[in-house]
């Protein structure tokens, strides 16, 4: 029997895949006419084509042939609700039959300002529209703050779409000057912010990368930004936008070590388009509209009546605390039984993250930062993707998974035999 070759067995499961959607095919081709590429988010675009979804429910989304599937991909994280929640399709309808769009305040957003502060120990908040958005205000307000022009963030990390450092940084990016720190190494790091400090505002990270392979920061690393940053007047920012999730204070509260700002988005809006920063009230008060030297801040629907009422509902009887911690446990549980079944197999496969969030490498061995997951085989991530679709799971084609409160523990054990299949067959490929 002729050994197997990953090109070979990933042109098949391609081929397989087009096969069975010739209507998303079709779309895929009408979609292209009218966007580049027939996308309009690059995270979503998979070889061949990516699947259009028709409708979803519960943990499962339907694709518009009419193929079915677990999902685990959550909307990178800002899914956790599932699909068609009861609870938020009635705060939804509640919202909309109050009128959507005031362009006034409103009690709505107070509500969750209270919320949200009180839940992840902030000072004060302010809303935008995106994580993104969050993470640009939150490093202006840092520069103002400070009078100092350079920010540091990390090698291979992600903080929007404008702030995207894998491989570089990225040529769409907003055009800070930028130092570029090495996520986990202490010593070169330090060395960095000292001799940067003069003109250092901020440090931003996740203190679990989520976009960047679900490596978390240690403990001595943190701890060094921390004293690094205060002794040097550099705000420290951590982007927990997906890692608000995996503690009901966030990780910063799991972990300890409170940062100046913190940025959240994802599943904070209840499903809806929400991003916020806040923390210290020496820098939030500059954005106080009171003063004469205030900070703008604009964004026509940074308190739409939606998201705030939404939103509200989700934190408070959705996603409570108890919530929070019973979805990370069974979160952790999976990535403990994916270990030991790639351990079982002797196959180069690895569970990272925390919590509800997992992301499987196609590698064996120690993962600390981005650097060592940089040369890992992309064509067996995309063939562990392809195959979970065969088998009626939908992660993200890099590995990535987001739990949903949705997801059962049968819904586990179906992944870890999925995943079992996949190893059975192509375990050549893995070893």
């Amino acid at each position: 029997m002729p050994a197997l070759d990953v090109e070979t067995v990933l042109a098949e499961a391609s081929a397989g895949f087009a096969a069975k959607r010739p209507k998303t095919r079709a779309m895929h081709a009408r979609a292209s006419e009218v966007m580049p590429g027939g996308n309009t988010r690059t995270v979503l675009f998979t070889a061949p084509f990516p699947l259009r979804v028709e409708k979803a429910e519960g943990a499962t989304i339907t694709d518009i042939d009419g193929h079915s599937y677990l999902d685990l991909l959550g909307e990178y994280s800002a899914g956790i609700y599932g699909h068609s929640h009861p609870r938020i399709i009635a705060a939804a309808k509640a919202a909309l039959d109050n009128g959507l769009n005031y362009g006034a305040h409103h009690e709505g957003e107070v509500k969750l300002a209270e919320v949200i502060t009180r839940r992840f120990n902030m000072d004060l908040v302010r809303f935008t529209n995106s994580g993104t958005e969050a993470n640009m205000m939150a490093l202006a307000a840092a520069r103002c703050f400070t009078g100092r022009a350079k920010i540091m963030p990390m090698d291979g990390g992600y903080h929007g779409g404008t702030l995207y450092f894998s491989h570089g940084a990225s040529p769409v990016n907003a055009p800070f000057d930028c130092v570029m720190g090495q996520y986990n190494d202490v010593a070169a790091t330090r060395a960095l912010i000292a001799a940067n400090a003069a003109d250092l505002a901020a440090v931003i990270l996740e203190p679990m990368l989520g976009g960047g392979g679900g490596i978390s920061a240690s403990g001595e690393f943190l701890t060094m930004l921390r004293e690094e940053t205060s002794k040097r007047g550099i705000v420290l920012i951590f982007d927990e936008v997906m890692t608000s999730r995996l503690h009901p204070g966030g990780l910063s509260a799991k972990l300890g070590i409170e940062p100046d700002l913190k940025t959240l988005g994802k599943y904070v809006g209840g499903g809806m388009s929400f991003g916020a920063f806040g923390g210290s009230r020496d820098i939030m008060a500059l954005f106080d509209p009171t003063s004469p030297t205030a900070l703008p801040h604009a964004g026509t629907f940074n308190n739409n009546t939606l998201t705030m009422n939404v939103g509200h509902v989700a934190m408070t009887e959705i996603y409570t605390p108890e919530a929070c911690e019973a979805l990370n446990a069974r979160g952790d549980r999976l990535r403990e039984r994916l270990n030991d079944l790639f351990m079982r197999y002797q196959v180069k496969m690895k569970a990272m993250g925390q919590g509800s969030m997992i992301v499987i490498h196609p590698m064996a061995g120690e993962i600390n930062s981005p650097h060592d997951i940089e040369h890992t085989d992309k064509r067996l991530r995309q063939l562990l993707f392809l195959d979970l679709l065969e088998q009626g799971i939908y992660v993200a084609e890099r590995g990535f998974m987001a739990l949903s409160l949705m997801v059962t523990d049968a819904d586990c054990d179906r992944v870890l035999g999925a995943v079992e299949a996949y190893i059975t067959r192509q375990r050549e490929l893995l070893v």
